[in-house]
């Protein structure tokens, strides 16, 4: 049987008013019933005639797939291409606006449990400013802020007696500065902070989040094999000692500011590293959370027990945000996103179209660092 659906090109309405079209479309989770007729999403129109050969008629005349997508905003073919990759999984996909559905529990947020460490040592430096690393000659501080805390690197990288004096990064030499355990001898506290701002304009917001790590007593290092800003050690842990195995991470930070904007291909570049070498991606936003508006671009239905949800059986436990592997996104406008995912108690689905129209989906969830007030996601890989 034919599907025939119409198109409005004035008021832009798509519709079906044919009785058994509308019950077979409605009984499959398109569309919305008003005043006797089945109204369209645009995404909805274009699946129909794309992936079921349905026919759609302007003025009586039949119209192309290209004709009704031109006749939207540009970014209807990101979402189309999204919303066409879940469809024919066999999943529901149904729209924001039409289905405000929430689930009766908040979405599943993982603690990181904070577990502070009072500094004992205090220790004496040289700041070196062209690689911005300071040294601290061998000593009982020096030896003790890497073995106990894990300050720097004492010694050669996983081999701690070739060498004799303890190298700190730019944030733990300013960490340690300001939790009085380091005194440097040739540069003042404030100049340091200069130099490295110098180098990035960005440093301080990526200090902000090392220093909320460590100060709930996690091992924060450079995360540079990694494609990130830092790696991640829970509290407790230390380098290897003699006969011991090294350590390894298993988390790994990028440090998204609010101002800032990233290529997705880039940031989707970073969470396949991290997974590639099994480490969990953990995101953050730091800064204030700011009251921005912005919406989510679908509402998902996926699997439970084997079966396929619906909003006859359950509520929603996703909402995807629709982007392609060109677009920018700013920090601001993801967390907004994310925050409303979570007032409607879902875990936000980032759906990647790329220039194959192939799509890749990452779920976030959000880490509630305890006694933190910054944002922080945990954003893994997910197969529908």
């Amino acid at each position: 049987m034919a599907l025939d659906i119409t198109f409005n090109g004035k008021t832009k309405a798509i519709y079906v008013d044919d009785q058994s079209t509308k019950d077979i479309l409605f009984d499959s989770f398109f569309g919305n019933k008003s005043g006797g007729v089945l109204y369209l999403r645009p995404e909805e129109a274009l699946y129909l005639i794309d992936a079921r050969k349905a026919v759609c008629l302007e003025d009586g005349n039949q119209i192309s797939f290209t004709h009704l997508a031109s006749q939207f905003n540009s970014k209807l073919m990101v979402r189309y291409t999204t919303y066409k990759d879940w469809r024919d999984r066999g999943l529901v996909i149904r729209y924001t606006q039409d289905e405000r559905r929430r689930s009766s529990k908040d979405a599943n947020i993982k603690i990181y449990k904070s577990s502070p460490r009072p500094i004992k040592y205090k220790a004496d430096g040289i700041f070196f400013e062209e690689n911005l690393t300071t040294i601290i000659e061998e000593d009982k501080a020096a030896m003790a802020l890497y073995d106990d805390y894990w300050f720097g690197q004492y010694g050669t990288y996983k081999v701690r007696g070739h060498g004799r004096f303890n190298k700190l990064d730019i944030y733990e030499t300013i960490f340690l500065l300001e939790a009085g355990a380091l005194k440097i001898r040739n540069v003042s506290p404030g100049k340091i902070k200069k130099i490295a701002l110098k180098r990035r304009e960005d440093f301080l917001k990526l200090y902000e989040v090392y220093k909320d790590w460590r100060r709930r007593g996690y091992v924060i290092k450079t995360g540079f094999k990694f494609g990130t800003h830092f790696r991640v050690y829970f509290p407790g842990a230390k380098p290897m000692s003699e006969g011991e195995k090294w350590v390894h991470s298993m988390h790994v930070i990028q440090v998204f500011p609010r101002d800032a904007k990233l290529l997705i291909s880039e940031w989707a570049r970073a969470i396949r590293v991290a997974h590639s070498v099994r480490k969990t991606f953990i995101l953050a936003i730091p800064g204030k959370t700011r009251r921005k508006a912005m919406d989510m671009d679908f509402i998902l239905y996926h699997r439970a027990n084997n079966n396929i949800e619906s909003p006859t059986t359950s509520p929603p436990r996703f909402g995807m945000l629709s982007i392609s592997e060109e677009e920018y996104i700013g920090g601001s406008e993801l967390s907004a996103i994310i925050n409303m995912a979570k007032k409607e108690r879902m875990e936000l689905v980032i759906a990647i179209a790329d220039r194959e129209t192939a799509v890749t989906y990452y779920k976030v969830r959000r880490i509630s660092l305890e006694g933190s007030k910054y944002e922080y996601y945990e954003i893994d890989w997910m197969q529908p």
